[in-house]
């Protein structure tokens, strides 16, 4: 993707199309389109939210303009901007087309670096297809996009283009591992996806295997893989590794290639999108991606467990029990409730960077999507800072947050009458539940879980949202780190 800035006068400017925002109720309009467009048409265009409208100019190389509504003045936020972009970048590739311009649209309260991160990012959300199965792809792929800006917004708009386009990629790396399925995503090859990644943006990747895991006493990760002839992998990637001058974050993501529910086997009916169990881990590969481009002044730690969760006779049972790393005991209630017998482990290790903070995306409860429907993820923490923070970064972000509380009167639905734990607690509260589980391992540092089941996968295409996996959470949590570097 080319992303480059321009000062060309919108009058002068020559393109094969450009969007521009239009507010609702406004006299002065984010794009100054009166000598381009008759006015007849622009008092016609309604400009709701993502409403959009091609028009022909009347004078001008700009060979036709997409008017993209966005709603009243007042309510305009970054995440408007965002979905309206991703929303006017469908129309440029439906209509065949791979370059466009596109001015910074003037909004009060948001300033030219941040607008031109979010139009780069609506823009290339938006455009986002998963074309790597097909024999043909059947759309055009935006190639090229000019941001048009002013000589005066020139620097602040290249900077924040800039990092706009590297988390945009990130959020697509993580959208393409979540869309993978699971014969073209082992552990093995999410692994070596990690490390290549690693490779190319200047991360330290190390991978431990099983035997290396037994070592180090990992029982609950590798009690579920016991069930799959995949071999489980641990990925830990680190930004500005071995840096004790710097405070450490770490970020875990839950790595489940394909989740077949175990023993306890899933309904047929939607298996299918199973092989979306490891968006979490996606998403952490993503946010270290950004980490690094980003040069963020901080130590960041990814740790990624990868396993399958499939029933043979090997595979662990309801009733066994498998000793943690922590060396916290587990009894196995339900065997479809494995992402969070990985994270344990995970969690555990997560202690000896002696983190300031560690957050956790998993795709961890059915509940969740239950409580929340499937316009927010769960987040559940045991400290109030963290958890204002990463709320700060969801309102900035666009991507939805609902606290949920880590009730103590809860804990007893996870008490086991046979080893210190049970890994759930029955039907009552099963994200809060899932949470506690969590907690009884990560009570050493600050620490918080955003259960994204629900968000991995969006069912439909909306503003820069595509259906297929979405990569929620990877500007969510970036946008977190570069608070806590800014702040540091």
């Amino acid at each position: 993707m080319q992303v480059s800035i321009v000062t060309t006068a919108i009058k002068s400017l020559k393109s094969p199309v450009l969007i521009a925002g239009l507010f609702s109720d406004a006299v002065t309009q984010p794009v100054n389109l009166e000598t381009l467009v008759d006015a007849a048409i622009l008092a016609d265009f309604k400009a709701k939210p993502c409403q959009t409208l091609t028009v022909y100019p009347k004078t001008g190389s700009i060979e036709r303009i997409v008017l993209v509504g966005l709603g009243e003045q007042a309510s305009c936020t970054l995440d408007t901007v965002r979905c309206a972009a991703g929303t006017g970048v469908r129309v440029v590739t439906e209509l065949g087309l791979s370059a466009l311009a596109i001015p910074l649209w003037k909004v009060a309260g948001i300033d030219p670096q941040q607008m031109a991160q979010t139009l780069v990012e609506g823009l290339i959300l938006g455009s986002y297809t998963f074309n790597e199965l097909k024999s043909e792809p059947k759309t055009q792929a935006l190639a090229e996009i000019s941001l048009v800006a002013t000589t005066a917004s020139k620097a602040a708009a290249t900077h924040g283009a800039a990092e706009g386009q590297i988390i945009a990629e990130s959020v697509c790396l993580a959208r393409n591992l979540s869309n993978l399925p699971a014969n073209y995503l082992t552990p093995t090859m999410l692994a070596d996806i990690a490390e290549r990644v690693a490779a190319e943006v200047g991360l330290r990747a190390e991978v431990l295997g099983e035997a290396q895991m037994a070592e180090l006493g990992m029982g609950a990760i590798l009690g579920v893989a016991q069930g799959s002839d995949e071999e489980a992998k641990f990925v830990i990637l680190e930004h500005n590794a071995g840096r004790s001058d710097l405070p450490a974050y770490v970020v875990v993501g839950k790595g489940i290639n394909f989740d077949s529910g175990g023993i306890q086997i899933k309904g047929a009916e939607g298996m299918g999108a199973m092989k979306g169990d490891m968006s979490g881990a996606a998403d952490t590969l993503a946010i270290l991606r950004n980490a690094a481009l980003l040069s963020l002044p901080l130590h960041v730690v990814g740790l990624i467990p990868c396993t399958e969760n499939l029933p043979d006779g090997r595979a662990y049972k309801p009733g066994d029990v498998l000793k943690s790393m922590s060396g916290i005991t587990i009894e196995v209630i339900s065997t479809d409730a494995e992402g969070r017998l990985i994270l344990a482990d995970a969690l555990t290790y997560a202690k000896r960077y002696e983190p300031r903070a560690v957050v956790d995306l998993a795709t961890l409860t059915g509940a969740c999507v239950i409580a929340l429907g499937t316009s927010m993820a769960a987040l559940l923490s045991n400290n109030p800072e963290l958890t204002g923070a990463l709320k700060a970064a969801a309102a900035e972000t666009g991507e939805k947050v609902w606290e949920l509380p880590l009730e103590p009167e809860y804990e007893e639905l996870i008490d086991s009458d046979i080893a210190d734990i049970m890994n759930v607690g029955g039907r009552p509260a099963g994200t809060i539940t899932g949470g506690l589980f969590l907690g009884r391992f990560a009570k050493e540092f600050p620490w918080a879980h955003l259960d994204i089941a629900g968000k991995e996968l969006s069912p439909k295409t909306s503003g820069y949202t595509v259906k297929g996996g979405t990569g929620y959470g990877v500007r969510l949590v970036t946008a977190w780190l570069r608070a806590m570097a800014a702040n540091k």
